[in-house]
């Protein structure tokens, strides 16, 4: 294998891992919209339970976040090596 190759495959890794850090941020932007979008129209039929819908799509928008931080931090430890 030649260095050019070498060095072809490591530059088509980081454009890889840039790639997967962008559809892991846009993902998640599209999963809390959701739970947005599914929290408002569940307080709109039972605002007497809004209080359990509210922390409910917290903690679920929290998990979301970090499941998107941890791939974007996977990306770049790809990308940075």
């Amino acid at each position: 294998m030649s260095l050019l190759s070498i060095l072809l495959l490591a530059e088509l890794g980081k454009m890889g891992a840039s790639i997967g850090a962008g559809i892991a941020a846009v993902a998640a932007g599209i999963g809390i919209g959701n739970i947005g979008k599914s929290a408002l129209e569940s307080l709109a039929r039972q605002p007497e339970v809004s209080g359990d819908i509210r922390l409910n799509m917290i903690i679920t928008s929290a998990f979301i976040e970090g499941v998107a931080f941890f791939a974007v931090v996977v990306c770049m430890l790809v990308v940075l090596q």
